[in-house]
């Protein structure tokens, strides 16, 4: 099997937040047999693998993030048995299903963590973080939590803090622990040996913290009124060096295991530091996540840059991957708007490497505004105000104009979308011109042309700052990528004499085009065939 064959790369993953991609049962959240429901749709829809958010029984503080069992299946969710005939149903759809892993910290319910708070010398203590106070009583760092205030909780009982880096309802794991690891390998082989295709591991940059436990120094760019997490810079708590031999060992892991298992890490890091964990012989992570295209400014010159700059500094072997929208991040369509939605859904699926597409992105969902009284995210609550919270990208999939929007019976966890009568899949599913139809356009494109699933990147002078111009080459067949990310006409001399469009977003292009002076309408993408 060559490299260029490899189903992670070639393919295109889809994440679905369990919650609120369908309800099966009447209860308003969705689940596991819900999720299998919806598999044809998925097949069709042109994606090749399923990553799952947390399904695991859970407190719900974080919304599953915080784990009380890492093998077994929350009954909100389903049972095991359900997810044991929904990896059946993926497969023999040819859908490769990835899980969540959770390593950085547990829910406080997880029995690991109640025996390691039970005493002192329990055997479990140092399975956690623990640490004395301060001299002033105080915390032993400075050390902040992602969600607001100190990352440091008080247990009486036992007389010292724990850390927790997200809310206190989630300790930290003592990964200098060899037993933790031991326990976490375990959690992998349990879900590896029923056939699961690979991971998405959380916050995988956390794993280890500094061993000589530093305050982190001040970040001198921050200013009030910015995410207060982002007050100091995170080079204890996060990042450490001495966790890269725990990530081989996680990646000898997966390769043994038959049928090219991938492992993917939530890293939020700058090139040069994301680059370090794809590792020295290409011996760590498959792909850590690039999330760029979510936090960069929507403009032609800035987004060309950093994709140039990622390529570049990409190791040898090193294979490339694009995120556009998550479960933590706004959506999309909310952010660059949805005429610019299409285009953004172009780039993402042409350029080199391997992309994740969001559930619903597909249909240019949106954000839906959350009434206070609605409010679920513990981000939200714990820092009001500031734009944080994550539920506005979480609200339920719009199936039909039905109630609800087809995902549920009863009101769900969240409000659905205003728009649901018109921007869900029934409706969408019918007209040829919908965003939906576009996107299969797009998947079945990128999936017939080897230059857009696995060819080389060129990018391209395009004369004009308002577009982003880049070729995809494979053997001898090549593809120009042209985006037009501005409201206006744009007017471009390409290199080349003719070519013919393959595809535009505006959905009416065809035939010969002349690249000496070819006109790109507001708004417009194209993939062009050379020649």
């Amino acid at each position: 099997m060559t490299d260029e064959s490899r189903w992670w790369q070639r393919g295109v993953v889809y994440q679905i937040y369990p919650r609120s991609f369908q309800d099966s049962n009447g209860d308003g959240i969705g689940d596991l047999p819900g999720i299998t429901r919806r598999l044809d749709y998925l097949q069709q829809l042109g994606i090749d693998a399923i990553w799952i958010s947390p399904f695991y029984p859970s407190p719900m503080a974080d919304f599953g993030y915080d784990v009380a069992d890492y093998v077994d299946v929350d009954p909100l969710f389903g049972t095991l048995a359900d997810f044991a005939a929904l990896l059946q149903a993926a497969h023999a759809r040819g859908l490769r299903v990835i899980l969540d892993l959770v390593p950085d910290h547990t829910s406080d319910q997880h029995p690991w963590f109640q025996e390691s708070r039970a005493t002192r010398d329990n055997p479990k203590r140092d399975w956690y973080l623990w640490r004395d106070a301060a001299p002033d009583g105080g915390p032993p760092n400075n050390w902040l939590s992602n969600f607001g205030g100190s990352a440091w909780a008080w247990d009486a009982p036992t007389g010292q803090y724990y850390l927790h880096s997200f809310v206190t309802e989630q300790p930290d794991l003592n990964w200098r622990n060899p037993a933790v690891e031991a326990a976490l390998f375990a959690v992998m082989r349990f879900w590896l040996d029923r056939g699961v295709d690979g991971f998405r591991v959380d916050v995988l940059h956390g794993l280890l913290k500094d061993a000589a436990w530093r305050d982190n120094p001040p970040n001198p760019h921050w200013q009030a009124g910015m995410d207060p997490y982002r007050a100091q810079l995170q080079i204890y708590s996060r990042n450490r060096p001495d966790a890269h031999p725990i990530i081989m060992r996680m990646r000898q892991l997966l390769d043994s295991y038959p049928d090219d298992r991938v492992l993917i890490g939530e890293i939020y890091l700058p090139n040069d530091e994301l680059m370090v964990y794809y590792g020295p012989h290409g011996d760590e992570v498959h792909l850590p996540f690039n999330f760029q295209l979510i936090t960069l400014a929507w403009n032609a010159e800035v987004i060309r840059a950093a994709v140039d700059a990622y390529e570049a500094a990409l190791p040898a072997g090193g294979w490339p991957n694009w995120v556009l929208g998550n479960h933590d991040r706004h959506r999309v369509a909310s952010r660059v708007g949805p005429a610019q939605a299409r285009v953004a859904a172009l780039l993402l699926l042409t350029l080199r490497g391997t992309p994740t597409l969001y559930y619903g992105d597909e249909l240019g969902m949106t954000d839906v505004p959350i009434p206070p009284e609605w409010v679920q995210d513990p981000w939200e609550r714990n820092v009001p105000g500031l734009g944080l919270g994550r539920d506005p990208e979480r609200t339920p999939m719009q199936w039909a104009a039905t109630p609800y929007a087809g995902f549920s019976t009863v009101p769900p966890w969240l409000p659905v979308a205003a728009d649901y009568a018109t921007v869900n899949v029934a409706a969408q599913d019918a007209d040829p011109h919908s965003m939906l139809a576009f996107q299969r356009t797009l998947l079945a494109l990128r999936r017939a042309q080897p230059a857009l699933a696995v060819g080389s990147y060129q990018s391209l002078p395009s004369g004009d700052s308002a577009v982003f111009a880049y070729r995809r080459t494979a053997g001898d067949q090549s593809l120009l990528i042209v985006l037009n990310l501005s409201p206006d006409l744009r007017r471009l001399v390409l290199p080349g004499a003719a070519a013919t469009a393959l595809l535009s977003t505006h959905g009416d292009r065809g035939g010969p085009l002349d690249l000496a002076a070819l006109d790109l309408r507001p708004h417009e993408g194209l993939i062009l065939r050379e020649g």
